[in-house]
């Protein structure tokens, strides 16, 4: 499989003279540590992990098209190892993600979300959304692509300005080393005459609203948790194509499965976790399944740790149309039907979703007008929360 991390591309998001580069040398930072895994045992999700390097072998895409089939079709989580990056430059973005977070808020409101204009770019801050009678203790920071399209349309506190070559060289293997090949093993599933039909609609130059992300988990007193019901109520679905989680001892994501239990994603030495999302389950009218998750309270010996996390979301260009594809004899065969009434880009998608997610007045009045648990997102398409 090629990698792209021998080399860091130009940088569209120039670094500021006035950053002090010395300064935030990683000797200077303090290195991140991952707090130690759970002592409970819990059950634990049964879920295939791929061997990225057996890509480019013999017969090797159609061994892991075989494998994943299950997987995408019913469940919408796998692992993924050996996806090019070293194990120093996950190390590197887990520290800038703590030393980010350590940040003092005057200085992090500064490159603050445009929630108005479900812009996600940026740093979204804690306590935002209702979680039961509590509020969410997630913070997050999105950079989105490297692209003339984003260019000078955000800004970055000296420290990640810093750090722009790395974090841009690790955002463009993660697409180049793991999205694309696996856009090719779901045309591979889908028996898909062009194996690159899925690659052509998320090439990384042209404009899409994949963004890699640092997020972080506060740790909450028992009454807190209490008050958010544990964070049970989270259940959601992701918008884009794939979501790439690396590797986080912290306990805490869940699945739901199909026979409406849900199950702990342990955390997998060496790997990152996939997920499947709802715009790639637009393109085949459901067949790849969009996978239910939430992120509940960890077990009681991991309570005190922040849960800190590294997350790509990969999404197809802004003018894709989001209608299931034709030419896929799975499909046929399944007679799977469109998701929308009537045509429905990317691009509006993305505003749709996002305008729920990050107004929780206006996701909150919009559950509350339907009165059944569930939203109407666009032109037809419904959410819901789950439990």
């Amino acid at each position: 499989m090629s990698t792209t991390t021998t080399e860091a591309p130009k940088v569209q998001h120039s670094l500021k003279p006035s950053a002090d580069v010395q300064k935030y040398d990683y000797s200077n930072l303090t290195p991140y540590q991952h707090p130690p895994e759970t002592k409970e045992s819990l059950p634990w999700s049964e879920l295939v992990t791929l061997d990225l390097e057996d890509f480019d072998r013999p017969g090797g895409k159609e061994r892991l098209a075989k494998q994943l089939e299950h997987a995408v079709h019913h469940i919408g989580f796998f692992y993924v190892k050996n996806f090019g990056l070293t194990d120093e430059q996950v190390q590197q973005q887990f520290t800038l993600a703590k030393a980010f977070f350590e940040l003092p808020v005057e200085e992090k409101e500064k490159h603050e979300v445009d929630y108005a204009n479900a812009d996600y770019n940026g740093w979204r801050r804690p306590g935002r959304r209702p979680t039961g009678t509590a509020f969410d203790n997630i913070e997050i920071f999105n950079i989105p692509k490297f692209t003339p399209d984003f260019e000078g349309r955000y800004t970055y506190p000296e420290l990640l300005q810093a750090h722009l070559p790395e974090i841009k060289t690790f955002q463009r293997a993660l697409h180049n080393n793991v999205v694309l090949p696996l856009l090719r093993l779901f045309a591979i599933v889908l028996q898909l005459p062009d194996e690159d039909y899925l690659v052509n609609q998320h090439t990384f130059e042209k404009k899409s609203e994949d963004h890699f992300r640092y997020m972080i988990y506060h740790p909450r007193t028992e009454d807190e948790w209490k008050a958010a019901d544990y964070g049970k109520a989270g259940g959601h679905t992701d918008l884009g194509t794939v979501t790439l989680l690396f590797r986080q001892p912290v306990a805490g994501l869940q699945i739901l499965g199909e026979d409406g239990n849900w199950t702990w994603v342990s955390a997998q030495p060496g790997t990152i976790t996939v997920n499947l999302a709802d715009t790639i389950s637009h393109l085949t009218g459901g067949w790849l399944k969009s996978s239910v998750h939430r992120v509940v309270a960890p077990p009681a010996d991991q309570r005190e740790y922040n849960r800190t996390g590294l997350l790509y979301f990969a999404r197809p260009h802004n003018d894709t149309v989001l209608l299931p594809i034709t030419d896929s004899p799975v499909l046929q065969k399944a007679g799977v039907k469109p998701r929308f009434e009537g045509n429905v880009t990317m691009e509006q998608w993305v505003k749709a979703k996002q305008t729920l997610q990050l107004n929780p007045k206006i996701a909150e009045e919009r559950y509350a007008k339907n009165g059944d648990g569930t939203v109407e997102v666009l032109a037809g398409f419904k959410d819901q929360k789950y439990k």
